[in-house]
C-alpha cells in the first residue's frame, strides 16, 4: 500500500455569497476568508450588488475571487 499525495493547490477560485443584510454578508465573506487561508489563497477581488424587491426587502449578494498566494522567492504553483 503506498500513499500518493497530491500537491496541486488550486490557483483560482471564484465564491458567491448572498444575504439580507449587509452585516450578514461581510460575516459570510470574513468567515470564508479565514477558510481560504489555510489553502494559501487570498481576496484578488470582490464585486458586490444590492437589490431592492417589490416589497422594499433589500438583498445583497457578492462575488470573491480569491487567488493562490504568492511567496517571495516560492513557486508554488509549478510555473
Amino acid at each position: 500500500m503506498s500513499l500518493h499525495l497530491n500537491l496541486d493547490f488550486y490557483e483560482d477560485k471564484v465564491e458567491f455569497f448572498e444575504a439580507e443584510s449587509i452585516k450578514v454578508l461581510e460575516d459570510k465573506i470574513h468567515a470564508q476568508i479565514e477558510i481560504n487561508k489555510a489553502l494559501m489563497l487570498s481576496v484578488h477581488s470582490v464585486n458586490h450588488q444590492m437589490y431592492v424587491g417589490e416589497d422594499g426587502r433589500r438583498f445583497y449578494s457578492a462575488v470573491v475571487h480569491f487567488k493562490l498566494k504568492q511567496l517571495a522567492g516560492s513557486s508554488l504553483s509549478g510555473k
